[in-house]
């Protein structure tokens, strides 16, 4: 089954559709559910702090819209803008690049996954996943623009 491809452009940080021969790219891998889970913003949590005093929680409409109840889409990556850079921002940042990914075994797509989340120098964040899926390993490295203080 392909889905729609979101292709990454490295050097703004963001994903787009493209075209291929006129027609919308598709994707046959996980590509584009990796960029979808851990770039969308997912709806914070109610004790969850927000990184402004704007009180938006973020989050997608069609989650209210789904199937399964508490079904969400997205990460809570967005929480951590504007972190300062410690070790335990980075075990936050990994730990809700897992939560973000977890509907993949949940659902059956892969087997299982890694998560890993490094501070690169200066404003970024490096994700690396790896799934585990019947017909081998699918593992990437995502950079994410990092907004905090050191």
């Amino acid at each position: 089954m392909s889905d729609l491809a979101l292709i990454w452009n490295a050097a703004d940080f963001a994903g787009d559709i493209a075209l291929v021969g006129g027609d919308l790219a598709q994707d046959d891998g996980m590509r584009t559910a990796i960029y979808l889970s851990l770039f969308t913003d997912a709806r914070a949590r109610d004790d969850d702090a927000l990184p402004d005093e704007s009180g938006d929680r973020r989050g997608w409409w069609g989650d209210a819209l789904a199937e399964e109840e508490g079904d969400r889409i997205g990460s809570r990556l967005w929480l951590l803008g504007r972190a300062k850079q410690t070790p335990a921002t980075i075990e936050r940042a990994r730990f809700y690049a897992r939560e973000a990914l977890a509907w993949l075994v949940r659902d059956k797509v892969c087997a299982g996954l890694d998560v890993e989340a490094v501070a690169q120098p200066g404003d970024r964040l490096a994700i690396g996943v790896v799934l585990y899926r019947p017909d081998g390993r699918v593992s990437a490295r995502y950079d994410y623009i990092w907004k905090g203080t050191d």
